[in-house]
């Protein structure tokens, strides 16, 4: 089948890596970058667009005048809206193109699990307040107890023996709960769409009810996509019920809870934080959670890895059977 890739720059700038690695997957296919600020008919940039049966657009939305252009296309990845939009579902199905679907988020949920773990183990062990610390004078070395660093008003030490409670049990919530468990952790986890074996395989017990997860919790990762449905989830209540020195850890999106409240809780010292996400990026350089002894804070990048980028590439390319 004769493909055709075109890559926007503002796809380029979200996945930088993805076109050029799944060109070399894919290197009979035709191959067009455009530049940036250009806007152009797509059977005037691909290759004798009378013979491409299959488009991967990335960041271009076809219009019904690029589909007329394109009489013999069957098939369409377009990238750049998910969930996939309705317009440009409707338009390929008046042109009779089959639309081809990213199955699932993933393609990074690798690399947002790895960063969630290093993120738990940075908050329990105060690494990135350590490491600033001691970039300023030498007094951090002075220990009150022998080599003792950690804060004990709140989640420390090691994740074994923690008991960590997870909202999800998807790509990324079955990642870092294999792994805990496999640190020693006792690990708990409601999801009321997920399926018993994505418990099993993460050594995550389920959990029935959301309310009964947060009453022991030392360490609680909601590890929900942002959907109409999980938007506030976690409710003002939920936030208030998790033990005082508890580790919440963000890594998908701020808003599946209620962050006035987690906010408040964080900077009252009754929680520490460990995130990635917040509910206003860039966080303003005034925020009071910036800086703080029981924050850990990173500008929302745990997903941006080439391999995740790779990845991507790979698991669209694998629906070719060409």
């Amino acid at each position: 089948m004769k493909t055709a890739i075109v890559v926007h720059p503002d796809f380029d700038r979200t996945w930088p890596f993805v076109a050029d690695h799944l060109h070399g997957l894919l290197p009979t296919a035709t191959f067009t970058r455009l530049s940036a600020g250009e806007t152009v008919a797509l059977p005037t940039v691909v290759a004798d667009p009378g013979t491409v049966e299959r488009l991967i657009s990335l960041g271009v939305h076809p219009t019904d005048a690029d589909l007329d252009g394109l009489p013999a296309l069957a098939e369409a990845y377009v990238a750049g809206s998910w969930p996939p939009s309705e317009d440009v579902d409707e338009r390929l199905r008046r042109h009779n193109v089959r639309r081809i679907i990213h199955g699932s988020e993933g393609y990074w949920a690798q690399s947002v699990a790895e960063y969630a773990l290093g993120l738990t183990i940075g908050g329990l062990r105060r690494i990135p307040q350590q490491h600033a610390a001691i970039v300023a004078d030498d007094s951090p070395w002075r220990y009150t107890y022998g080599q003792f660093g950690d804060d004990p008003n709140f989640s420390h030490g090691t994740v074994s023996g923690k008991r960590v409670r997870i909202v999800g049990a998807g790509n990324i919530a079955s990642r870092y709960a294999s792994w805990t468990h496999m640190l020693g952790a006792d690990v708990a986890a409601w999801d009321p769409y997920a399926t018993e074996p994505s418990f099993h395989r993460s050594g995550a017990r389920k959990v029935w009810h959301l309310d009964r997860l947060l009453a022991d919790a030392e360490i609680f990762a909601p590890m929900v996509p942002l959907l109409a449905s999980t938007t506030g989830l976690i409710t003002a209540e939920h936030i208030r019920a998790l033990p005082k020195g508890c580790l919440v850890v963000l890594v998908t999106r701020a808003s599946v809870c209620d962050v006035p409240e987690l906010r408040r809780r964080v900077l009252a010292d009754e929680l520490s934080l460990a995130a990635d996400v917040f509910d206003v990026e860039p966080l303003p350089l005034d925020d009071p959670l910036l800086g703080r002894h029981n924050v850990v804070h990173t500008p929302h990048n745990a997903g941006r890895t080439m391999h995740a980028n790779h990845s991507y590439a790979e698991m669209l390319a694998a629906q070719f059977a060409d």
